[in-house]
């Protein structure tokens, strides 16, 4: 697999199967799970995020709203990458995924398919959109924990 994530056309196939059919995107109107609504500046990317962590376990995390290709596609491999996993792999993964973005060493395993959104990092005004879904998960994360 590693083999075909160096594969151009197959980063570009998977950003644009996340976009066209994003997985985990409609919002719950339902009140255990945390929302948080992202916008951005500098783009059309306006979406809210929410989560459902119970304890120590994302159960859910789903969004809508309006995004770019970039955003739509790096929000739901987010959903993809963190639901069913504890906070301590949920930052694992999410320390990967920003060391990624920010050409540091990272570890290509961990982010799976998200490790298509690799090139972004050389364009610096797209490193936002690569990113708002992650910010938001992030904020749950800490407002999470702090609550403990």
């Amino acid at each position: 697999m590693n083999s075909l994530l160096d594969d151009p056309a197959v980063l570009r196939e998977l950003i644009m199967d996340h976009y066209q059919y994003p997985r985990n995107h409609k919002l719950k109107e339902d009140d255990s799970y945390a929302s948080v609504h992202m916008a951005s500046d500098s783009c059309i990317d306006d979406i809210t995020v929410q989560a459902k962590i119970n304890g120590e376990t994302i159960e859910d995390i789903c969004f809508d709203g309006i995004g770019c290709t970039i955003s739509t596609a790096s929000t739901s491999m987010m959903s993809e990458l963190l639901i069913g996993k504890n906070i301590e792999e949920a930052n694992q993964i999410i320390e990967n995924y920003y060391a990624m973005i920010n050409e540091k060493e990272y570890d290509p395993e961990v982010l799976q398919e998200a490790v298509a959104l690799k090139g972004v990092s050389k364009q610096a005004n797209r490193i936002n959109c690569a990113t708002i879904g992650w910010k938001a998960i992030r904020q749950m994360i800490d407002e999470s924990e702090n609550k403990k």
